[in-house]
């Protein structure tokens, strides 16, 4: 067995509901043969990372060290790993371990994050009894299989948002058939929405995207956007109902709308929820017998899917727009993020005095 080069993990946790985190320490779980060990370099917040420091989804187990868009260097590796060397920039995402069986309904299919062996990066519990903890930190161990080498060509530091914020956008492109003549709506313009429209363009689609701000319209076009619709403006609305292939919702959005953006759509349109909507939504069975409209929703992409996504931002350019702070002022970023003040994606950096 090999022996991992770091006894005992700094990092931030979170201690209590709230947005502040505090310098904190855990022993690792034991560096397993198909692990590897990585000294962290990046580390992207996630709003999934807020939800979970504020235990707004109310199952947080602190304290608890969030942060799954990773990016470092593989400082060690176990017995069996042959893919990654030590000095190699690797990637981790939102998950760092499923059993990636051929007889697995989830992972035979390229669905490993909804594997029922799957470990999230954090506040998730290995079957050894271990608790996951993420990327607000120096290191972190995974399984080697969840951590990607980061193409040639694609800068790290942008490179870590992808792994969460990329993936998650890219998937259900990748999984629905998003291909060049597909006329794509994206609703929302911020940590999600600006990497869709740019994968979208980059798949060949004609983009629409939907903002209560008007001041985004240039910045969407671009990002590769064909037309930027005023969701205010009941003309600009008029005009492209009844028109989209695919709408892609990457902000949160009243279930009450969902009935209007049924009427965005053409006939087989598909609907893909990537956040959540605000209340219970509720339709008439008629709706989509006349549209025959499908509303589907989309988790993180699988290990395969992640491989793709990184392949696809090396080769098409695309990146995402970030701010960057060091780690030791890291409550000041998530109270950025928390404002809503982030364009769009805020990096973690550590250096040897943050923690």
């Amino acid at each position: 067995m090999v022996q991992g080069k770091i006894n005992e993990i700094y990092g931030w946790a979170a201690m209590e509901p709230g947005v502040k985190v505090k310098p904190w320490s855990y022993i690792p779980r034991p560096l397993g043969d198909n692990d590897v060990e990585i000294k962290i370099e990046y580390s992207g917040i996630c709003g999934s990372d807020m939800h979970t420091i504020k235990n707004e989804w109310m199952r947080t187990a602190y304290p608890t060290i969030v942060g799954h868009e990773i990016v470092g260097k593989v400082i060690t590796k176990g017995e069996k790993v042959t893919h990654l060397e030590e000095g190699d920039i690797v990637g981790v995402g939102a998950q760092v371990y499923s059993c990636l069986q051929d007889d697995c309904n989830a992972c035979s299919r390229d669905l490993d994050p909804h594997c029922p062996s799957c470990v999230a990066t954090y506040n998730f519990k290995y079957a050894d009894g271990h608790t996951s903890h993420g990327g607000y930190a120096e290191a972190i161990r995974v399984d080697a299989n969840y951590a990607f080498k980061i193409p040639a060509g694609l800068d790290p530091v942008y490179a870590a948002p992808l792994m969460c914020a990329g993936v998650t956008v890219f998937a259900p492109m990748l999984r629905k058939g998003v291909k060049k003549g597909d006329r794509v709506g994206i609703v929302g313009i911020g940590g999600l929405g600006h990497l869709a429209i740019q994968y979208a363009h980059a798949l060949g689609a004609e983009v629409v995207t939907f903002s209560h701000s008007p001041n985004k319209r240039e910045e969407c076009m671009k990002l590769g956007a064909t037309t930027f619709v005023n969701v205010s403006n009941k003309e600009e609305i008029d005009a492209v109902r009844h028109s989209l292939n695919f709408l892609f919702i990457t902000s949160d959005s009243k279930s009450s709308q969902y009935n209007d953006y049924i009427t965005w759509m053409t006939f087989e349109g598909q609907i893909v929820l990537l956040s959540l909507p605000m209340g219970q939504m509720t339709f008439s069975p008629i709706e989509f017998v006349l549209s025959e409209v499908a509303i589907t929703g989309s988790m993180i992409g699988g290990m395969n899917v992640l491989k793709k996504t990184l392949e696809f931002s090396a080769k098409h350019n695309i990146l995402p727009i970030i701010e960057r702070f060091p780690m030791d002022k890291i409550n000041e970023a998530l109270e950025h993020v928390s404002c809503g003040k982030a364009r769009y994606r805020a990096v973690l950096e550590n250096t040897p005095s943050d923690i």
